[in-house]
């Protein structure tokens, strides 16, 4: 590398500032990272990816990554929201077994305060089902995922999923149709387009105040 390519990097890199990103308040407003930029606006946008156990310290939550998307800096600080979580794909592999049954559901629903979500939910069983018993068991993760949403805010939301809440509730409720072995909403994405969602969280603020 030419000794001007080495200075015309520098240079770029000194223009950057190192800006903090932090998790939302309903996620402890934990630190999620650094990242430099020259423009602190260009912050405002961008998808951070995390994992659970970065936030909890619980090692255990290490198979569920985490994505927020940052809405406001302010000074060092970036602030985020909650744009949707995933099993790894490692633990989803780990969760097939032969002679069982997977049983799947893809749901799109709207938080009480007018998010828009998609909402993937599976459950494995401990031996192979008939396909009305997977009938069943998808009507009731239909049931209990869009009830939940109807009547939580997108925070609550993000807690219970990620946290176990609604998976524990489908799992008592659809373990009378089945034994089973995992129930778990394995992945959310926010649908709601960027600028709405900027408007949303402003709504939020004037509400409050």
């Amino acid at each position: 590398m030419s000794s001007r390519k080495r200075k015309r990097l520098k240079d770029k890199w000194r223009a950057k500032s190192w800006y903090t990103v932090l998790a939302p308040s309903y996620f402890g407003n934990v630190e999620l990272g650094a990242v430099p930029v020259a423009e602190p606006e260009k912050l405002v946008g961008r998808v951070i990816d995390s994992t659970l156990y970065e936030i909890t310290n619980d090692f255990a939550h290490q198979y569920l990554k985490m994505h927020f998307q940052i809405t406001e800096v302010e000074g060092k600080t970036a602030r985020t929201m909650f744009k949707g979580h995933e099993y790894s794909p490692d633990y989803l592999r780990s969760l097939v077994r032969r002679r069982t049954t997977k049983v799947e559901g893809l749901f799109d629903v709207t938080t009480k305060d007018g998010y828009k979500l998609r909402v993937a939910v599976c459950a494995f069983t401990l031996s192979r089902i008939k396909t009305s018993q997977e009938q069943i068991i998808r009507k009731i993760m239909r049931k209990i995922v869009k009830e939940k949403a109807s009547i939580l805010t997108l925070d609550q939301f993000a807690q219970e999923v990620v946290l176990g809440k609604i998976a524990s509730d489908i799992y008592n409720e659809a373990k009378k149709v089945a034994p089973l072995r995992h129930v778990g909403v394995n992945k959310t994405k926010l649908s709601t387009p960027f600028a709405q969602l900027l408007q949303l969280q402003a709504k939020m603020v004037t509400q409050k105040a």
